[in-house]
């Protein structure tokens, strides 16, 4: 295999021993990395036990969506698949992304089709994928696309580290629409491939519903001051603000917002025109918000 399987986790031993299980069902078994992101359950020991050929790194702390980065610092194929603890690859799924990868020099990144739960029911977002306005090239495999799920997507090793990976400005949450961002920039294609399959079985030991939902708009803000107009960022700061009088995930957001604004504003870099009228044209088309 050329492609390696990177997994972040956090206190979620069992779903991700069952992961694990699921990735060494393939054949042939890719090369797997789980990063640790400094648990207080038994995953280290449970990971070594059951699977002593799966490389783990153990992170002195939680690292958010930068642990990834890690896991493909490690790896030493040109082609790397994410999965999340409760999530793992379809039979076949990766030798089709490397064939597409192999096909098309251009593309760093292809997006899968995710399936969820034991029911396998189509995510929406494969939708919101699979009709893209972005104007897609012949000779790609699928349409355009300016973000992904983390748990389902491959990505072309140099790419990702030319890039410099997640960044740590937004932690968690809406960390796939950053790194899209940047490989755009760089000049790179991202896109979306039906037949290429990733399963998602959701956990429960999730964060509750409104702590994903300040996050998703703190880092939204951070992300509009580190690529977008001034005149954009400005607005939506000023929209947060004024939802923040009362909502409370909103008040959240607006000052976790204010506190990373410093090190945003460090790592502040304009996309370039044309990402920017693509970026555009996908809000119009999908209406704003976090993860548009």
């Amino acid at each position: 295999m050329r492609t390696t399987v990177v997994i972040a986790t956090r206190n979620r031993c069992g779903e991700l021993l069952r992961t694990l299980d699921r990735l060494h069902r393939l054949r042939p078994v890719p090369p797997i990395v789980v990063v640790d992101n400094a648990s207080r359950d038994d995953t280290p020991r449970a990971v070594r036990a059951a699977h002593p050929d799966v490389r783990l790194i153990t992170a002195p702390r939680n690292l958010g969506a930068i642990a990834r980065n890690l896991g493909v610092l490690c790896s030493r194929t040109p082609y790397i698949a994410f999965s999340d603890d409760d999530s793992w690859w379809a039979p076949g799924a990766l030798r089709r992304a490397e064939a597409v990868l192999d096909a098309c020099p251009h593309v760093a990144l292809v997006a899968a089709k995710t399936l969820v739960s034991q029911e396998n029911r189509p995510d929406p977002v494969n939708a919101l994928m699979a009709c893209s306005p972005l104007r897609t090239a012949d000779g790609l495999p699928g349409p355009r696309i300016l973000g992904f799920t983390a748990c389902a997507a491959v990505v072309r090793r140099a790419a990702f580290q030319q890039t410099r990976g997640f960044d740590r400005t937004v932690f968690f949450g809406g960390e796939e629409r950053l790194l899209s961002y940047d490989l755009a920039a760089a000049g790179w294609d991202l896109v979306y491939v039906d037949d290429v399959v990733a399963h998602h079985h959701p956990s429960p030991a999730r964060t509750s519903a409104a702590t994903r939902r300040a996050l998703e708009l703190r880092n939204d803000v951070l992300i509009a001051w580190m690529r977008r107009p001034p005149d954009l960022a400005l607005s939506r700061t000023g929209r947060l603000a004024r939802d923040a009088v009362g909502d409370a995930p909103s008040r959240r957001a607006l000052a976790a917002a204010l506190c990373r604004l410093p090190r945003a504003l460090a790592r502040r870099r304009r996309l370039p025109s044309p990402v920017e009228h693509e970026v555009s044209l996908l809000e119009h088309a999908h209406g704003h918000g976090p993860g548009s």
